[in-house]
């Protein structure tokens, strides 16, 4: 059931790959390293830069995988039968991972089709928020991040980029009501249709502004929990070399941050981003793609 194999019959992204400490990441399946199972091939050559790809061409309508850190966070990553791989990131860092994949065997069982152990140490911190995943979705083709790349400029201070693209994403997107409604299980965000429509959910803002962050070398997690308690909402953090990790938080006056959620602060205005930011436990982390 499980072999060490070199890649075949699946299509890996090609690119180059980023070497400096905030160098944008290019996921490539490259066949150094891989498992595989039946028509399941997991190549995991870069787990030291913080993810690992996953093909599938089987006959299973769909598959899940499964990836248990050791915070115990359990993540699950869902797809379709396809000759594309799918990036998988390591967002608990480093330390040992268990790893499943099922297949869906009829209505809503699946079965485990391959299992293992795997050792992540990362070279730096910032590998997995610095590239492409099945989440935070892009290639540095796509017009999303050439146009962010055109938005920035001449831009060369992170803060400023972050800033630009921020404002940018707050106050030309518009939050889509109706789709929030439909939206089906299992919905992965369009960079690119989030900024040809200038519409979208919470987890198309997120997804947009981490995406072409990313691209820039400015590592973002794209966070995905419950805001006021009870409702199901996605943002993001970055990390700026001046102070960090800045999360959860938005507008900076010139000595502080304030709320880093572009869908909020799109659908509401400031000023109940906020009072909604002072309430105690108002943002719960659950998930970080």
């Amino acid at each position: 059931m499980l072999a060490v194999c070199l890649l075949t019959g699946c299509g890996g992204q090609k690119g180059s790959l980023g070497t400096g400490k905030k160098s944008v990441i290019i996921p490539k399946a490259d066949g150094k390293e891989a498992l595989s199972a039946e028509k399941l091939v997991v190549d995991i050559s870069h787990l030291d830069l913080g993810y690992m790809m996953v093909c599938y061409t089987g006959s299973a309508r769909t598959l899940f995988v499964q990836l248990v850190g050791e915070d115990q966070t359990e993540y699950k990553y869902f797809m379709e039968p396809s000759e594309e791989y799918v990036t998988i990131p390591f967002t608990s860092g480093d330390g040992e991972y268990y790893l499943c994949v099922y297949e869906n065997v009829g209505d809503d069982r699946y079965s485990p089709i391959l299992s293992q152990m795997l050792t992540v140490e990362l070279k730096n911190e910032f590998g997995p928020f610095l590239c492409s995943n099945q989440y935070v979705n892009f290639t540095m083709e796509d017009e999303a991040i050439v146009w962010g790349a055109e938005l920035t400029g001449e831009i060369t201070d992170d803060l400023e980029k972050v800033q630009e693209v921020y404002h940018w994403v707050v106050q030309n997107v518009e939050y889509d009501y109706d789709k929030a409604v439909d939206v089906s299980t299992g919905y992965l965000p369009d960079i690119n249709q989030t900024l040809k429509t200038k519409k979208g959910i919470c987890f198309d803002y997120a997804a947009l502004m981490s995406a072409i962050l990313r691209s820039q070398g400015i590592p973002a997690k794209l966070e995905i929990g419950y805001l006021t308690g009870d409702v199901y909402h996605a943002w993001i953090s970055v990390w700026l070399e001046e102070i960090g990790w800045v999360d959860n938080l938005i507008e900076f006056n010139g000595t502080e941050w304030e709320l880093m959620d572009p869908t909020v602060a799109s659908a509401s205005g400031s000023r109940e981003v906020k009072e909604r930011q002072s309430e105690e436990g108002t943002y719960i982390v659950r998930y970080v793609r």
